[in-house]
């Protein structure tokens, strides 16, 4: 977690990171008056300040008149680091055990939530520089990594590692940093350089259950081609084969690389 700063430099922390991650923002005047995310993480800070010297009634209260306001829940007992930043932030929710790091982005319907009714650590833990996408849930006492991406709708469960990229329901990695070609390094190095990855996953995200099925289709051609050439050998040197079976053409099948890249009028 980050170390101890001034709370006037937090401040000035919370309202600068908006412009590299909105390009939306326009001046610091319209920042202050008209962005709940900054509102309900400044009213935070206070709330996690009240919560810590043992006001916890206040704190819950104030909380509370925040949600109202900011459409925001964030409970006081929640530790967050600096350059926080929730963009449009309508239907967040952060749990009371949740720890975030430094320069994390959360969007709008995103939960922190916990699985268990038990006390102790029961919220997820974010490492630095990790984005959740709209309406993402992150559940339990699970820990991602920093780098780490999430994107929108999707539902975690498990521990993400850095810099790993998590889709889907139940959340599935995309495409893990060990796996990534040279090309994709450098666009993730170029994609850092300039800012962030918005929502956590970007249009050339590959979803990896389709990914596995294409694996699948094709390995069974090369299985059939193989099985062909046999029967082919069998049938020169003479030997008995049994009547042709007739089998579904894999061409037509619904599941194709050309449905990848369609669109939707």
């Amino acid at each position: 977690m980050s170390e101890h700063i001034s709370r006037w430099q937090r401040i000035k922390e919370d309202i600068n990171c908006v412009f590299e991650r909105d390009p939306a923002a326009r001046n610091v005047f319209e920042i202050v008056t008209t962005y709940p995310g900054v509102h309900a993480v400044q009213l935070h800070r206070f709330n996690h300040w009240l919560w810590q010297k043992n006001w916890k009634w206040l704190a819950k209260f104030i909380s509370t008149l925040a949600r109202w306001v900011t459409g925001i829940e964030i409970h006081p007992g929640a530790k967050i680091g600096r350059r926080f930043f929730i963009d449009h932030g309508m239907g967040v929710v952060i749990g009371e055990t949740a720890e975030i790091g430094d320069d994390c982005t959360l969007y709008h319907g995103v939960t922190l939530g916990g699985t268990s009714w038990k006390e102790g650590k029961r919220h997820p833990t974010l490492g630095n520089d990790v984005v959740v996408g709209a309406g993402a849930k992150v559940l339990g006492p699970i820990k991602l990594h920093n780098g780490a991406r999430v994107g929108s709708n999707a539902v975690v469960v498990k521990d993400v590692g850095e810099g790993e990229t998590v889709v889907g329901v139940p959340g599935r990695i995309v495409r893990a940093k060990a796996e990534m070609t040279e090309d994709e390094r450098q666009q993730q190095k170029l994609a850092q350089s300039v800012g962030f990855d918005a929502y956590g996953t970007s249009s050339k995200s590959q979803d990896p259950v389709a990914t596995a099925i294409h694996g699948l289709i094709e390995h069974i051609q090369a299985m059939d081609k193989r099985v062909e050439s046999l029967r082919e050998t069998i049938h020169r040197l003479g030997g008995e084969l049994p009547e042709d079976v007739d089998m579904p053409e894999l061409d037509n099948c619904d599941i194709s690389k050309e449905n990848d890249d369609s669109k939707v009028d």
